[in-house]
């Protein structure tokens, strides 16, 4: 197993899932941070909540990553498929997995947040 992605890999990832967040989803944007080859990925919603959203397993390839959603019920992250039937893919179908899974009601973009 890779140790944690390099730098330039994490800067990548972090402005490709922010940059793709807020065109896709009209997010106020996508937060990344790293954990040894782990990145936990987490939206910004346009009221200001922040809702985390799954878990990247970094294997050594820029393109493709493990995936591991969110399980708000247990708070912890449980590997998971994604939609094309593999547990890994792009971050950007990581993202429209757990988005569709979490912010598929257009209310949850405009729901204040209760931190």
């Amino acid at each position: 197993m890779p140790k944690s992605p390099p730098q330039p890999m994490k800067d990548n990832l972090r402005q490709r899932l922010d940059d793709y967040g807020r065109s896709r989803w009209q997010l106020s944007g996508v937060d990344v941070r790293f954990r040894g080859a782990f990145a936990n990925v987490e939206c910004r919603l346009p009221g200001g909540a922040y809702v985390p959203l799954c878990r990247l397993r970094f294997g050594g390839v820029l393109h493709t990553w493990g995936f591991a959603v969110y399980l708000a019920s247990k708070g912890t992250y449980h590997d998971s498929l994604l939609p094309s039937g593999f547990p890994v893919g792009s971050p950007e179908e990581a993202l429209d997995c757990a988005c569709n899974l979490y912010l598929s009601d257009p209310d949850a973009l405009t729901t204040p947040s209760t931190n």
